[in-house]
């Protein structure tokens, strides 16, 4: 089966990027899904396995990537530059940088009308859908059991008063009718949000292909998705779907702008502050305590607004001397390996 580029999502920015003394040999190709040693890709001639160059490895490319295929040598030859990238700090203690999903135009941050609703969660989302230049629209799922959606409806207008709202109940035939404008021809699109909200069945509704899952837990509304790697999938409207797994250990990383972004009242009225380094617990003239104080900023906002500056920081930091390790670490092997040579 071959694929139309232009469907897949090939542009003007990704064309830009080939060099005039490669167009006649450039073979590009969409990135559908990564594997430890291997990339599995879609493009003009169909759908193939390719593996990697010496110097890149499968760490550094995201299922969404647009790569250029070389032919003499049977694997990628190029990995071209993103529109967009949603990345995160890989779980667990290693610092170190996950790649989520690359060129996706629209996520889906989808949460569901029940114990599952978490004003924080969103706009830690948020943050990152922003830091990755990536269309938010917010999905508020399970409305068959909920009897009345307008508080969560008021709260995320609080919350993110531009970003679009869909309210949906993801077993309704017209569920994927109310998505379909993010969804058309060459359009790509990801959903995140806790497990058991309901992606899956979202997934299967815009694809028509079905998901495992695993039940609800009944005492906190979640459930467990049973994927554990990103894959891609043709949408019923004609674009791509990127299915990511439940991401219960969201941790930013390099992610500033996109929290300056969510969090731009806290941020225009740190401006206003006394001093440049207030920070906004007992300094005299700090703006956003005296907003607090007239009611105008919740005290909690500003505590979720300092957590994840905190955070991000830390994250980013941590990352960048893992890297610098990894640096220094490669060069002496380098050197080490020249020395054995000379004494040879």
């Amino acid at each position: 089966m071959t694929y139309n580029l232009t469907d897949l999502g090939w542009n003007a920015h990704f064309l830009r990027q080939i060099d005039i003394d490669d167009i006649a040999s450039a073979v590009p190709a969409r990135v559908s899904a990564v594997h430890r040693d291997r990339v599995e890709v879609l493009g003009a001639e169909g759908a193939e396995n390719l593996h990697l160059p010496p110097g890149l490895s499968t760490g550094e490319i995201a299922v969404g990537d647009w790569v250029l295929i070389d032919r003499t040598m049977g694997r990628i030859g190029k990995v071209l530059e993103r529109r967009s990238l949603i990345h995160r700090r890989a779980a667990g203690v290693e610092a170190r940088d996950q790649l989520i999903a690359a060129n996706v135009d629209t996520l889906f941050i989808t949460t569901s009308m029940n114990a599952d609703f978490n004003p924080a969660r969103l706009e830690r989302y948020l943050a990152l859908v922003y830091a990755a230049e990536v269309t938010p629209v917010f999905v508020l799922t399970k409305a068959d059991l909920c009897d009345d959606p307008a508080p969560y409806e008021d709260a995320l207008r609080a919350l993110a008063p531009a970003v679009p709202a869909v309210v949906l109940d993801g077993r309704d035939p017209q569920a994927a009718a109310r998505l379909a404008d993010w969804c058309g021809r060459g359009q790509t699109v990801a959903f995140v949000g806790s497990s058991g909200v309901g992606k899956s069945t979202l997934v299967a509704a815009l694809t028509g292909e079905a998901l495992a899952t695993q039940g609800i837990r009944e005492d906190d509304a979640k459930g467990r998705h049973t994927t554990t790697s990103r894959s891609f999938h043709r949408l019923t409207d004609g674009g791509w779907l990127i299915d990511t797994p439940g991401m219960r250990a969201l941790r930013l990383a390099g992610a500033e702008e996109g929290i300056e972004a969510v969090f731009a009242d806290v941020e225009a009225l740190t401006a206003r502050c006394r001093f440049a380094d207030c920070r906004h617990e007992t300094e005299p003239s700090c703006a956003v305590q005296a907003a607090i104080a007239a009611g105008d900023l919740d005290p909690d906002r500003l505590a979720r607004w300092q957590k994840l500056r905190r955070e991000d920081a830390r994250n980013a930091e941590s990352i960048a001397e893992a890297r610098a390790r990894g640096r220094a670490f490669g060069k002496m092997v380098k050197q080490v390996v020249k020395e054995k040579r000379r004494d040879h």
